[in-house]
């Protein structure tokens, strides 16, 4: 995970911690109050959030807690493509392309971050400015020339 990733998690685990939980007990409390719980939609859809949030936050605590977090400004900036890195592709058709490799719970398409795990990481880890990656896809193989690879 990089850093950036890891500060995400904490702070999504510290809003859920002091915002979400306290709405949700608020909510659960308010709708006891309303009477017949057997019947109470509130007090149901109270329960079933509380239950996401209280997963949720259990689900961040133990990536957090198994996250080995990398920085990639500590790590040898040897040129080549690793993780944390951003890199920029140029394919057949002369569309260029910038990709920041990230591990899955930091993958995001419509952000440029794409998971270590995908066919295209995958295909250019270990490779250095210049090299060409091959990738399968459904559509079958593309070729990618790695254009550049910054350490940011």
């Amino acid at each position: 995970m990089t850093v950036n990733g890891a500060k995400a998690l904490r702070d999504e685990l510290e809003r859920l911690r002091s915002v979400e939980r306290p709405r949700i007990i608020q909510a659960i409390a308010e709708a006891r109050a309303q009477g017949d719980l057997r019947e109470n939609a509130e007090f149901q859809y109270a329960k079933e959030e509380q239950g996401f949030i209280e997963g949720r936050i259990s689900e961040i605590e133990v990536k957090l807690s198994l996250a080995q977090i990398i920085n990639v400004h500590e790590v040898s900036k040897s040129g080549k493509v690793i993780f944390g890195c951003t890199v920029s592709l140029l394919n057949l058709d002369d569309d260029e392309v910038s990709y920041q490799i990230v591990g899955d719970d930091e993958a995001d398409i419509k952000a440029s971050k794409i998971s270590i795990y995908s066919p295209i990481a995958r295909a250019l880890i270990g490779k250095e400015e210049g090299d060409v990656a091959t990738v399968r896809t459904p559509n079958g193989e593309v070729e990618y020339e790695i254009s550049s690879v910054v350490y940011v």
